[in-house]
C-alpha cells in the first residue's frame, strides 16, 4: 500500500491528518505540485483527473477522492470513530463535512485557485472576478457555522469527526487565499484553536 502525497495542499493534508488520528502509517510517495508533477505518468496512469491524493493498495487498486480513501480507512480500523457514532451520529458527521466542504473549504479553494499568480498554469482559464465572489462565500458560512459552535465544541457535535478536519485544513488556507476571518467569529477562533493544536494538526 502507498499514499501518492501532494504536500501542502489541503486535500492530501485531510488524508494525512486522518491517517494521524487513527495512529495509521501508510508509505507515502511524494509528488511535487508546484513542479506539476501529479500531471505525469505516475499520478495520471492512477488517476486521469489528475488530482491528489491517490491510494494504491497492495493487489492495485485505486483509490481517489479524499473522503473515500479516508472511509476506507475508518472501515479497516473503526476507532477511534472519526465519521460518527450509530445512525444518527453519523448523519450528523455527514451532513457537517458536507456543509463545511462545500460552504467553505470549496469557496476557499475557488478563491485561491483563480486569484493566486501561482494557480495560472493550473486553474485555466483562471477568472479572477469568480475568485473574488467567493470570498463572502466563505464569510457567510463562518458566520453560521459560528453560532453553531457556540452550542458545542466540535463541528458535528461532542466528539471531533472527519467534519474537524475538513474546517482545520479550509481555515488553515484562508491564508494564502487571502480570505481574513472576522475577529467577532469568536466561537469559530476558539475551535480553530483547539484543531490545531492537535498533534494530528502538523501531519
Amino acid at each position: 500500500m502507498k499514499l501518492f502525497d501532494g504536500g501542502r495542499a489541503p486535500n492530501p493534508r485531510r488524508v494525512r491528518v486522518f491517517l494521524a488520528e487513527k495512529g495509521i502509517d501508510v508509505p507515502k510517495v511524494s509528488v511535487d505540485m508546484g513542479a506539476m508533477e501529479h500531471k505525469k505518468a505516475d499520478v495520471s496512469s492512477r488517476n486521469p483527473l489528475q488530482r491528489l491524493p491517490v491510494l494504491e493498495l497492495d493487489d492495485g487498486t485505486i483509490l481517489t477522492e479524499t473522503v473515500a480513501i479516508c472511509r476506507y480507512f475508518e472501515e479497516l480500523q473503526p476507532e477511534p470513530a472519526l465519521f460518527g457514532r450509530g445512525a444518527l451520529g453519523k448523519a450528523k458527521v455527514e451532513m457537517w463535512q458536507r456543509r463545511i466542504e462545500q460552504n467553505l473549504f470549496q469557496p476557499v479553494s475557488f478563491a485561491f485557485r483563480h486569484i493566486h499568480p501561482a494557480m495560472r498554469e493550473w486553474e485555466i482559464p483562471q477568472v479572477p472576478e469568480w475568485g473574488e465572489a467567493n470570498k463572502p462565500k466563505a464569510i457567510e458560512f463562518l458566520a453560521l457555522l459560528d453560532t453553531e459552535l457556540a452550542l458545542r465544541e466540535f463541528a458535528a457535535g461532542d466528539e471531533y469527526s472527519i467534519a474537524d478536519i475538513t474546517g482545520l485544513c479550509a481555515l488553515d488556507f484562508m491564508k494564502p487565499a487571502k480570505i481574513v476571518m472576522p475577529d467577532e467569529f469568536s466561537n469559530v477562533r476558539r475551535w480553530h484553536q483547539a484543531l490545531a493544536t492537535r498533534p494530528s494538526a502538523s501531519a
